[in-house]
């Protein structure tokens, strides 16, 4: 497997950006390749024989010409969707005036296209990784009702302030249900997911999510993105072949995100990587504000181009584009980037 690993993973970054993605459209659609990787990203561990890498590529270099074509699959469907969903939820209002935002989280086993006929099998809030945006204002009293629909047993750890039994420490079995209930705070940038153990399977495998906690007072107009870093292990070996925002290799790559010169731009970004100390998002030909965990809109922000998160940690974003052209913008750990991490804002 030690050489499976190193052919997988370190041998595929040597081949730059149009390397790796020529990898990934002919070897990795090979019927025969993903049939081994399936079997091993599932749990069964067999000694399965691997391809060997294509030679060809592996002297190209760091190319950013790479073209991942116009077709719109069921992947990039759903990285499109994760950017600009939001789930305010179902909202009523309690007998003392308080406003009552009511969620459903369904846990399910699911197949999620990661990227071009690339199938990763995953454990799922609802269905996608990553799960819901779930959105509200601080003070809102959020009210989750989680259906354990798996074979395996979950829960749903949120970020933030909240009574410990609304912690998710303790495990949801398959078949239960279990309703997480508490007062939305601080503001500010707050991510969820499960914390069952082995929380590095749980956690790598899909479950997790953004929960964004707006103030009181509201932040100023912006256009708006919601973004999650994360990779995956397609082999088990304990490192990420793919690496993506919201899920899809190369997503905003094939489909620029389109913004207008002069308008501000708010991204809601965080880091669930599993694997990897850190990530990273770096931005081409600009700057921009960080909040770190955005909790004070009237916060000192830093200026600059590149940020680092840990898993767990994340911050809010807010970029003008000063003027129209293609901002290229990705992960400063160059492998990352190569392996499906990196995209285009383009500004009109």
């Amino acid at each position: 497997m030690k050489d499976s690993k190193n052919w997988s993973r370190r041998a595929i970054v040597k081949a730059g950006v149009a390397g790796a993605a020529a990898f990934i459209g002919s070897t990795w659609l090979s019927p025969n390749f993903w049939a081994a990787k399936s079997a091993l990203a599932t749990g069964t561990h067999e000694n399965h024989l691997l391809p060997n890498s294509p030679n060809s590529q592996l002297h190209k270099g760091m190319k950013h010409g790479y073209d991942p074509g116009t077709e719109v699959t069921d992947g990039l469907k759903a990285a499109r969707n994760a950017l600009t969903s939001f789930d305010y939820g179902k909202v009523s209002t309690s007998a003392d005036g308080k406003t009552i935002r009511d969620y459903e989280m369904i846990a399910v086993e699911q197949e999620v296209e990661i990227a071009k006929g690339i199938k990763f099998p995953g454990w799922t809030y609802n269905g996608t990784i990553p799960g819901p945006t779930l959105r509200c204002t601080e003070g809102d009293i959020i009210r989750v009702k989680f259906y354990n629909n798996s074979t395996h047993p979950h829960s749903i750890h949120f970020h933030g302030i909240h009574p410990t039994g609304m912690d998710g420490l303790e495990s949801v079995m398959p078949g239960e249900t279990f309703v997480y209930e508490f007062a939305a705070k601080p503001a500010g940038m707050q991510v969820y997911h499960c914390h069952v153990a082995p929380l590095r399977r749980h956690i790598h495998k899909g479950l997790y999510g953004n929960l964004i906690i707006d103030p009181k007072k509201p932040r100023i107009a912006a256009k708006e993105f919601n973004m999650v870093m994360n990779g995956y292990d397609l082999d088990l070996d304990g490192e990420n072949e793919v690496y993506t925002v919201n899920g899809y290799a190369f997503a905003y790559q094939q489909e620029p995100i389109r913004v207008k010169a002069g308008e501000l731009v708010r991204i809601y970004l965080s880091n669930l990587t599993e694997f990897d100390l850190i990530n990273s998002f770096h931005l081409h030909a600009n700057y921009f504000n960080y909040y770190a965990t955005g909790a004070d809109p009237e916060a000192r922000p830093q200026f600059t181009d590149t940020i680092m998160q840990c898993q767990g940690e994340r911050g809010i974003l807010e970029i003008t584009f000063p003027e129209p052209g293609r901002y290229m913008f990705h992960a400063h750990q160059s492998e990352f980037a190569e392996l499906g991490w990196m995209g285009f804002f383009l500004a009109e």
